[in-house]
């Protein structure tokens, strides 16, 4: 297949791969302007040449919006391939030329989020350990950060250790929805849960990560969504209107409660 990278002059006119096809879409808004402030910061967004879920994007560790130490590596922000797509050795040619790009860079390696098994908009663990990768480093309740060294003396990446916390006594009481605009998706389902939230008159607090170093001192390793109920972790999942409600069931939530 075709690669295609995404850079300062072609961003405006190449379609993004998640689905949204409408560039006037705040998703797509949003997401391209995260973008083009990473650009020249050495993140990479190659995509086949096909209007589907079909790219990689990668950056130097030092500048991910990751709380990891990883010092000299390339972290993976996404790798994601579905749909027709799939099955086709897509993967496998997305990453290899992230491979071959980081190898001229003279990366130690790469680094990449993953879980304890497959979830959604985390890297799949049974594919990263086939192609060679390893865990570095593990945060609760599920979070793996794999890495594939380019030379056995690289150092380890590690997560820093604030995501080690199981519980966060410095945040707000009730719900703590921290999020990025890394993802397209969180443009319009951050503020959705937000409003439910208010409709409910619930307590929750939506903070949005604004900057690399605000995101490299998060929380949470997923610093594109991770959602907290009274400091403590509950999922990185976007939700749905659907979902969210799904929670407060479980957490046997109602709003005469607030």
């Amino acid at each position: 297949m075709e690669l295609i990278r995404l850079t300062k002059e072609n961003l405006e006119e190449e379609h993004i791969c998640c689905a949204i096809a409408n560039n006037k879409d705040i998703q797509v808004m949003s997401k391209k302007a995260w973008l083009g402030e990473r650009l020249d910061e050495g993140l990479v967004f190659l995509k086949g040449n096909v209007r589907g879920k079909c790219f990689i994007e990668y950056i130097p560790a030092e500048y991910a919006w990751a709380p990891v130490e990883a010092e000299g590596y390339m972290y993976i922000d996404c790798l994601w391939v579905s749909g027709q797509w799939k099955g086709q050795g897509h993967s496998n040619q997305l990453l290899e030329e992230c491979i071959r790009d980081s190898r001229e860079k003279q990366k130690n390696g790469l680094v990449i989020l993953s879980s304890k098994k497959k979830m959604g908009f985390l890297a799949d663990p049974a594919y990263l350990r086939y192609k060679g990768f390893k865990t570095a480093d593990v945060a609760d309740p599920y979070f793996e950060l794999m890495y594939l060294p380019f030379a056995e003396t690289a150092e380890k990446p590690k997560f820093k250790s604030q995501v080690k916390d199981k519980k966060r006594e410095d945040m707000p009481k009730g719900f703590v929805l921290y999020y990025t605009n890394q993802c397209p998706f969180t443009a319009k389902y951050a503020p959705l849960i937000a409003d439910i939230a208010k409709e409910k008159n619930l307590d929750f607090t939506a903070v949005p990560i604004l900057t690399r170093e605000e995101a490299q001192n998060a929380a949470s390793p997923f610093t594109t969504y991770s959602l907290f109920y009274n400091g403590e972790f509950l999922t990185h999942e976007i939700l749905s209107e659907k979902k969210f409600e799904k929670i407060l069931t479980q957490l046997k939530i109602d709003s005469r409660e607030q």
